[in-house]
């Protein structure tokens, strides 16, 4: 057992960090291998892996300059003396304003007469951009402006409730904050009011005993423009674009799963939903199930925007069926065609095959995006239920929700 943790990571390199997309994609998901080294870590499909991330250079750069800070003050954090660009850099989540601070406003701001509007901008929601076409105008609760020039009345307007606060800070982060209102604060009181930063858990692509030694990933890269300056995720950015392969320490650890298995019986068929980057985990169970010469039936759902540019994995996917160890593989490619094309349609469209594995005992897995894509499927399995187990709605969601999901644990989610 391993003494790897995320208060005590495991300094790994990174050995490949390359695109997946085709040329001309309007995504970039990257392939990315870390070495185990002498860790002893080990994992088991299914897994997460922790990475501990630091913050882009330019966003630290700008706070300093922004505060007038001296980079080199010393500051006392949760792990000891720093100097305070070092403490930005890995200790704490400058990249993104939390309520702490804008409650802090309250305190700091008086009135001078400005004019704060609130632009809203492209955002990134769990690696894919927020488009307006797709998801409604704006986000839900989300207003355009603030109901007054003058600052104390604006800072009051944005502390009305949680929901206004959340509202402010959709687009912002630090820096935005302390531009539009002037407010100053030392060190010190900054560092008190942030949160410390925290690793984030990715799906592990990969099987350990298909690559010893190594755990592998498949990551969106999330890149937006707030107010005319350039953002993303703090870890895929950081991975991306600031680690030089086989030369940058980075810490990891294990995050084991207790439910997102495969079944132990070898001989049983599995159905796979994964859009996008929620491919990962299956491509680390197709690798497992060809280790371990299961006999179960293995059978794919994957969708992306083009098959041009998202096909992710190719290659192996296409060995797999020619080998015979992938039954089936049903691909959603929702912008080849005029009408837009999701997994859960092709889930209905193959109703009928998908109910018969389900009362052949198969396990459903599904991985990927919790607010839309996840609750588009799990109405999809209702209505086959409803449609193809000849049930009452009451019927096929308790089945689906209870039977499969709660009491026989063949129903399982990795969602976020």
């Amino acid at each position: 057992m391993s003494n790897w943790s995320a208060k005590n990571p495991y300094d790994s390199k990174i050995t490949e960090c390359y695109v997946l997309n085709g040329k001309g994609s309007k995504k970039e998901t990257r392939h990315i291998v870390f070495d185990l080294g002498d860790s002893g870590l080990d994992y088991k499909v299914g897994d997460a892996l922790g990475v501990l991330p630091e913050n882009p250079p330019h966003i630290v750069e700008e706070l300093i300059e922004i505060q007038g800070w001296d980079r080199d003050h010393t500051v006392t954090t949760h792990k000891g003396e720093k100097d305070l660009y070092t403490a930005l850099k890995k200790d704490f989540e400058v990249h993104q304003a939390n309520k702490k601070f804008v409650q802090s406003l309250a305190n700091k701001v008086v009135s001078s007469g400005m004019n704060i509007s609130m632009s809203i901008v492209k955002r990134s929601r769990n690696g894919v951009d927020w488009n307006a076409e797709e998801e409604g105008d704006l986000p839900p609760g989300l207003t355009t402006s603030m109901p007054s020039d003058d600052p104390t009345s604006q800072v009051k307007a944005i502390l009305s409730d949680a929901k206004e606060i959340e509202n402010y800070i959709w687009t912002r982060d630090y820096v935005d904050i302390m531009s539009e209102f002037s407010v100053k604060y030392s060190p010190e009181e900054f560092l008190e009011l942030v949160d410390r930063l925290k690793p984030r858990l990715y799906s592990i692509a990969s099987s350990h005993d298909a690559h010893p030694g190594f755990v592998e990933l498949t990551v969106g890269i999330v890149r937006f423009n707030y107010h005319d300056r350039q953002r993303g995720g703090i870890t895929t950015q950081y991975m991306a674009d600031e680690v030089v392969v086989n030369e940058t320490p980075v810490g990891v650890f294990m995050s084991p799963t207790k439910s997102f298995i495969l079944p132990e019986d070898k001989d049983t068929d599995i159905i796979m939903v994964g859009p996008g980057t929620g491919i990962a985990p299956f491509r680390a169970f197709m690798e497992q199930r060809v280790h371990d010469k299961a006999t179960g039936k293995n059978w794919l759902f994957f969708g992306d925007q083009s098959e041009k540019t998202e096909y992710y994995y190719k290659d192996e996917i296409e060995g797999w069926m020619d080998s015979g160890d992938l039954y089936r593989f049903t691909t959603a490619w929702s912008r080849d065609q005029e009408e837009k094309v999701y997994v859960q349609h092709r889930l209905k469209e193959h109703g009928a095959e998908v109910w018969e594995w389900f009362e052949k005992g198969a396990y459903f897995y599904i991985c990927g995006d919790k607010t839309y894509m996840a609750k588009d499927v799990h109405r999809a399995l209702i209505e086959i239920a409803i449609e193809h187990g000849g049930m009452s709605e009451a019927d096929a969601t308790h089945f689906i929700e209870q039977t499969m999901m709660r009491e026989q644990k063949r129903y399982l989610r990795d969602v976020y």
